[in-house]
């Protein structure tokens, strides 16, 4: 499992598909608002959670493509599917691929980002932590995803057809919890329920991402 990770991390840097065209999308998106908004520091203040929530999820949404397709491409997710390692824990492992070059960047870089849109000061540590605890089930829903349209031609837009729906709560309680920090009110409640999505998809969907490769695979 670590040498998958590790050859994915690789293969993810080297195709270019990996954080910079992530963060590059991100940028330009909250770039962007203001523009279309105007520079009203309260208005941006107030839908700075919701604007970098989704500005991080569509973000997500560019490399889901290729989590399986090179592999399908190439032969090598025939070689994973009869492997020693059982196919669960290769999608759990592309899972952390995604998010490591693609999720972790994009939290990183989030607080930075929420400057240009005037988010309150104190919502920043919990801008944070949301998106630390709800990227995480944004890659594996999204390998989950990837895997019921691999082999499929121009499958991108089915893909995110297939994900945005199943987002929806991630990105519901992230914003929510970043509204709360920032008006002074307890993010507690909104930050469980989106831990609890994380584990939830963890814990489920590596079994359903095995079952529908290996149909894809017959």
């Amino acid at each position: 499992m670590i040498a998958l990770l590790f050859r994915d991390l690789r293969l993810a840097i080297r195709a270019g598909g990996g954080f910079g065209l992530g963060l590059a999308f991100f940028l330009i998106v909250v770039v962007l608002v203001p523009f279309g908004v105007g520079p009203e520091t309260e208005l941006l203040s107030r839908i700075a959670p919701g604007i970098l929530w989704v500005a991080s999820l569509l973000a997500a949404l560019l490399s889901l493509d290729r989590i399986f397709a090179l592999d399908y491409e190439d032969g090598s997710l025939a070689l994973l599917a009869t492997s020693p390692l059982p196919l669960e824990g290769a999608a759990m492992v592309k899972a952390c691929a995604h998010w490591i070059t693609t999720g972790l960047p994009l939290t990183l870089a989030a607080p930075a980002l929420g400057f240009l849109l005037s988010l309150a000061p104190e919502a920043y540590a919990y801008l944070l932590i949301s998106l630390l605890i709800g990227t995480p089930a944004l890659s594996m829903i999204g390998t989950f995803g990837a895997a019921l349209t691999v082999g499929l031609r121009r499958g991108g837009l089915l893909l995110s057809l297939l994900v945005l729906p199943l987002y929806v709560p991630t990105l519901i309680f992230g914003a929510e919890a970043v509204r709360r920090g920032a008006e002074g009110l307890d993010p507690t409640g909104a930050l469980m329920l989106m831990a609890g999505i994380t584990a939830g998809s963890f814990a489920l969907l590596p079994f359903a991402t095995a079952a529908v490769l290996r149909i894809n695979l017959r």
